[in-house]
């Protein structure tokens, strides 16, 4: 029998002033990081890797655009879910 590969993929727009700067790239990458799945994140015809912090810069996300982040692997629901509410609670900037 072969093993499944887990995908899973939401798509959330970018909440805080300052869109996806490097403060908020360094900590989805550290969430990113941290669960046992490979995350891409994609905008537009741009994708790169979710724990790429200069990738994530270059997508060039600010306030009011779209991300789609996916994943694949053992903990992909996990990890995009745990992203989602990250980007949702505006990186924990309250702006």
């Amino acid at each position: 029998m072969a093993d499944s590969v887990d995908t899973y993929s939401r798509l959330v727009s970018i909440r805080n002033r300052r869109g996806l700067h490097a403060r908020a790239s360094a900590k989805f990458c550290a969430v990113a990081g941290s669960f046992d799945a490979v995350v891409r994140v994609r905008r537009e015809d741009a994708d790169v890797g979710g724990c790429s912090i200069m990738g994530l810069l270059m997508l060039g996300a600010g306030k009011g655009c779209d991300i789609e982040i996916s994943a694949t692997g053992p903990q992909a629901r996990e990890v995009v879910d745990t992203l989602v509410r990250l980007v949702e609670d505006r990186f924990g900037e309250g702006e």
